[in-house]
Parts: structure tokens; sequence; C-alpha cells
């Protein structure tokens, strides 16, 4: 197992140069790495392509463009975001003023997933260098083609010292989790999650965790039928539902069941053809272990559409399985591919125990056009984040935190919420050397009295 601990030993020094708080660094580092994306741009579709047969349009609007428009983003607000902040002060601490400092918290590992194998990496990226920090990034060894053009990309931008990518599998994450960061942030499964948190409570390491779970849609009786299956077979299948929010299970009431079902076929077909393995652009499964996991789960409940699969492609047709219980296998973990069960309710409070009796999922989408449902649905229910009559989509607004809660995760991040995971609030009062608050000290007289006056 490698020792790491001269590279981060390396950073930590010259980290301690103050070079990254530099505003002008930041940004200089931030219009490279966009340059850089743009202008190799047909190099990461090339790679994801081969690693996940994404295709062009998929691997812009999920990948690429999404990290472009997050380097926007953060270029065109770091230096209102980076101010000190003023706040109130207290009468009780007359003649001083207080402020909040942002600074970066040194050298921190980003540990990236391989479903998103470009975005994923480089998002967070974003947030470290906007704060000032240094960085280590372990991309999945699952998607080697894209961490490999990942690797590339970063070495020729940025010296070793300031950021740069670790490539390698499980003993490589190891031998990372082994050394002392200053801040750790991993996006992946529930289990992992589990381990990194452990390896970072060794050294008290703050971290944010992105993980995911069992994410909710519920459909509603009064749902714009055709909108909402046109919006969750979206949201389901793209990236062949290899998505940490896709929606992983579906509660219909029973009233628009068949019809939903209907249109949810035909929308889904209007996608992706009639023959989905033969078209050239789904996305595959990304390995043959995770393949055969899913397709364990094609004989569960029966299958209202596809369940077809081609071993030797690794795909798995957009699969819809109604009579489902929770009992079955396909409901007890998070499903990350193209299956949907289906369970009918027939009055709310059904979904909601439903939902309350597993942990707190990542996602949770609603379609309906009652507002008191709405209500009820949003503050009956702890989540990480989620749609009203939509899914997938707050995910890719600046100005909405993204993140878990419990089970799904620990942080977020996304626009400022990228800036400030990876700034440390120090809190700090300037005090006058004018005049002296004399009742504070214990030899005053009448002191305790004084002091009751203000704080009681």
């Amino acid at each position: 197992m490698e020792n790491y601990n001269s590279l981060i030993t390396k950073q930590k020094s010259f980290f301690r140069t103050e070079t990254t708080k530099d505003v002008l660094y930041r940004l200089d580092a931030l219009q490279k790495l966009r340059n850089a994306i743009k202008n190799n741009e047909k190099v990461l579709m090339d790679a994801l392509r081969e690693d996940l047969n994404k295709s062009e349009f998929d691997a812009y609007t999920s990948e690429i463009g999404f990290v472009l428009e997050e380097l926007r983003f953060t270029i065109k607000h770091l230096r209102s975001w980076i101010k000190p902040k003023r706040v109130k002060t207290p009468i009780t601490h007359i003649g001083s003023s207080s402020f909040i400092l942002l600074e970066p918290y040194g050298v921190s590992l980003i540990m990236a997933p391989w479903n998103y194998p470009f975005q994923l990496a480089i998002a967070p990226l974003i947030g470290a260098i906007a704060a000032g920090n240094c960085a280590v990034i372990k991309p999945s060894e699952l998607t080697p083609k894209t961490s490999e053009v990942l690797g590339t990309l970063i070495r020729d931008l940025f010296p070793e010292e300031y950021i740069t990518v670790v490539q390698g599998g499980v003993e490589t994450s190891q031998a990372l989790l082994n050394e002392k960061f200053d801040y750790i942030f991993f996006t992946g499964s529930v289990p992992v999650g589990k381990v990194i948190m452990e390896a970072a409570a060794k050294n008290l390491t703050p971290v944010t965790l992105e993980l995911g779970g069992k994410s909710p849609c519920i459909v509603h009786k009064d749902a714009n039928i055709k909108l909402a299956a046109k919006r969750i077979a979206w949201g389901k299948f793209t990236n062949a539902g290899q998505t940490c929010i896709a929606p992983d299970y579906l509660y219909v009431h029973k009233s628009i069941k068949d019809q939903f079902l209907q249109q949810f076929k035909e929308v889904t077909i209007e996608l992706y053809g009639q023959q989905p393995l033969n078209n050239k652009n789904f996305t595959r499964i990304v390995s043959e272990r995770h393949f055969q996991r899913l397709c364990s789960f094609l004989d569960n409940g029966e299958k209202f559409m596809g369940g077809g699969s081609n071993q030797e492609k690794l795909t798995i047709e957009p699969t819809v399985l109604t009579n489902v219980t929770w009992n079955d296998p396909i409901m007890q973990d998070e499903i990350f591919g193209p299956i949907l069960p289906v369970l009918e309710y027939a009055e709310l409070p059904e979904v909601l125990v439903g939902i309350h009796r597993h942990p707190k999922p990542l996602a949770l989408y609603i379609f309906t056009e009652n507002n008191a449902v709405q209500q009820e649905v949003l503050n009956s229910v702890s989540f990480g984040g989620g749609c009203v009559n939509d899914t997938v989509y707050h995910f890719v607004s600046p100005y909405l935190p993204f993140g878990g809660v419990g089970n799904s995760g620990i942080g977020a991040y996304h626009g400022k919420g990228n800036f400030d995971t990876f700034s440390h609030q120090k809190s700090v009062l300037k005090q006058t050397t004018l005049f002296d608050i004399p009742f504070r000290y214990p030899n005053v007289k009448n002191g305790l009295k004084k002091i009751k006056l203000f704080m009681k």
C-alpha cells in the first residue's frame, strides 16, 4: 500500500505559503480550469462514451455543461463571497465590532464516484479552489478512461503541490484515508460513506458525504399525468438510472395508476425508442457485477414494460415492475439502474407511513396540483432536496444547496454552498482600547448586580 505522506506534506507546505488564499490566484485557477474543459470537450465526450456509452447530449448536459456553468457562476460571485461579513454586536460588548472571516481548511481529499465521473470530481474541486484550498482528487477506477483524461487535464494545469489526481482502486483509497487531510469530500454509497466517516473520525477531519438511498416519487390523483410521466421517465432513465437522485420507486394513486402507466410507457418509447437495447446512445451499466445485481431484480413483482437485457453490452431496458411489495429484494436498497418498481396507494397517509419506515432519502418528488398535499408531504418527510412536479432538476440550480440528511449524507454544495462547504467560518471580535467595561471583572463593587441588568 503506497504511502502518500510526502504528497500531503508537499501540499500542506504549499498551502502555508498563503498563495492559494489570493483571490486573483483562485480566479485564475478557476478560469484556467474552465478554458481547459472547453478545449478538451471532445476528449471528455469520447472518454465518457468509452466508459459508460454516454451520448454527446448526455455527456455535455450532465457532466461538461454542468461544471462549466458552476465555474461561470463561481467566478462571477467569488469576490463578494470572500469578503468579511460584518455581524451585529450585543450591548454587553459596547465599543467592539464583530465579523466573520472565511478561510480555507487546507488540503482537501475529493473522492469521486463512477456514475458521473467527471462532474462529481470537478464540481467539488471548484468549491475547494474557490475557498482557497489545495486538493487531492481520487477518481473512480471503474471509469478508467475518464479518470485518465481527468488526471492529464489537472496535471497540465496545476502543480502537484496545489492540485493533483491520484489513480487506483480500493487500496489507493485506503492509503489516502490513512493520511491526515484537513477536509474530506466523498460521493458514493452509504456503506462506503460509513468507512470514510470512520477513517475521518480518527483525525477528527470534517467531512461532506454525498450518499444516496431510496428516493420516493409520488404521483397523486390530481397530477398532470402526461407531464408527470415524461419528467419521471427522464429523471429515472437518464444515465441508465445510475443517478443518486433518480426516482428509486413510485407511489401512484390507484385511481390513475393504469392511465399513468400507459402514458409512462408511451413517453419512454418516445425518449429511447421501441428497442432501447439497440439504441446506440443508451448508457450502459458500469460493470458486470452491477449488471448482474440489477438483473437479479427483474423477476420481482410483475413486468409491466421492459425487462430485456444484453450482457455483452451491459445494457438493461427501461423497466417498470408492478405488484411489488416492501418485502421484495428490489425494495431493500437503492436500485441505481433503469428499473422502476411501482406501488399503489389509496390515501396519502399510506405513502407517508411507507416512507417513514425507511432511512431518510436523498431526494423526494411529489406530483400534484394541490398545494395542501404538497405542503403535507414537504413538511412530513425529511429528505435532502427534491422537486414538486418535476424530478432531478433541483440538482442543477446554483442557488439551491445540494446534499443529503441522515443516511443520505452530511453537508451540501453547489453554487455558494460549494464555497461554504470548503470554508471555515472564523469568528472575530475586535475590541476598543479607548475605554474598558469594568463590571465584567470579579473585583468590581456590585458587579453581579450590574451584569444582571444586561444578562437576564
